[in-house]
């Protein structure tokens, strides 16, 4: 199997896998990297639904598994175990065939002036991060669901220190006002040439407010920033609120011709966020292979 690196080079377009949290919470279990440690089969068992879709891709279960938010927010589990967990779970599903991502997003915390966490502290959190996923086995990472692009590009320096692996950065957008903007201001276009310049090997936008045929909008306007491979990971579409639960509720079908739109934006690395499931991802597999025989 080449590397991931050139992998992203060489392949027109690329599946990734769909939701983790919300597979799980399905399961009547706590959304999140602890998982790793007090339910490792049921993730496991997720990650091999994902694998049978076709998926080129399989992304660790360790999104917010850095130190700072698992303290703040008592996850109660060891940095260092949960990672390497969700490294070992995901490798030992995708074996010699397929890729893993090592997860990484948010502190959960503002950076300063807005909140008490410096530039320099998100960097070494994400860095002790980073270097566990590396140690687990992990062929690249995949920065998510940013909403700050200062904390992105923290993230982004943090995994480049640590290993010559791809570093794919994933932006939530929460408007598509004037091409697209983050919660905090951040638009795509900046977004994209920021995360250019810092040398990530892919960008794109995942999760936020947007659902899919909106992100192919966002799509086309990082398409105008980068030469990089862009990436689109949106949720199963706009979350609603229903008896204090966010819900998301479109169908495979739907989600995939929205999907279908981003690839014709220029997204060559698809897959999905909140929401999504196998039946999601299979779908997509079935676009992917629509646009393989038809060309």
């Amino acid at each position: 199997m080449v590397s991931l690196a050139n992998f992203l080079l060489k392949q027109d377009h690329i599946l990734l896998d769909g939701a983790m949290g919300t597979q799980l919470a399905e399961r009547g279990l706590s959304m999140g990297g602890q998982n790793n440690v007090t339910n490792p089969g049921e993730v496991v068992e997720i990650h091999k639904q994902y694998a049978a879709c076709g998926c080129h891709i399989l992304i660790t279960n360790t999104l917010t598994m850095n130190r700072i938010y698992i303290e703040t927010h008592n996850v109660g589990v060891d940095v260092r175990e949960v990672n390497l967990a969700g490294a070992r779970l995901a490798k030992s599903v995708a074996g010699k065939d397929l890729y893993v991502l090592g997860n990484l997003s948010s502190t959960g915390k503002m950076l300063k002036p807005y909140g008490d966490v410096s530039e320099q502290g998100a960097e070494e959190t994400f860095k002790e991060q980073a270097s566990f996923l590396s140690e687990g086995g992990v062929d690249g990472f995949i920065i998510e669901t940013m909403f700050d692009l200062r904390e992105a590009l923290c993230a982004l320096r943090a995994c480049k220190s640590v290993a010559s692996l791809p570093v794919l950065v994933s932006m939530a957008f929460a408007t598509m006002k004037n091409g697209g903007h983050t919660m905090m201001g951040n638009s795509a276009t900046e977004c994209a040439r920021a995360l250019t310049e810092a040398g990530a090997s892919a960008i794109g936008g995942n999760c936020g407010d947007l659902d899919p045929s909106q992100m192919a909008e966002v799509t086309t306007v990082i398409r105008e920033a980068t030469s990089l491979p862009i990436l689109a990971q949106p949720n199963a579409g706009k979350p609603r609120l229903i008896d204090n639960q966010t819900i998301y509720d479109m169908k495979p079908d739907t989600f995939a011709l929205g999907m279908a739109k981003c690839i014709r934006a220029g997204a060559r690395l698809i897959g999905g966020c909140c929401g999504t499931s196998p039946a999601h991802i299979s779908a997509l597999a079935e676009v992917l292979e629509y646009n393989r025989v038809k060309q």
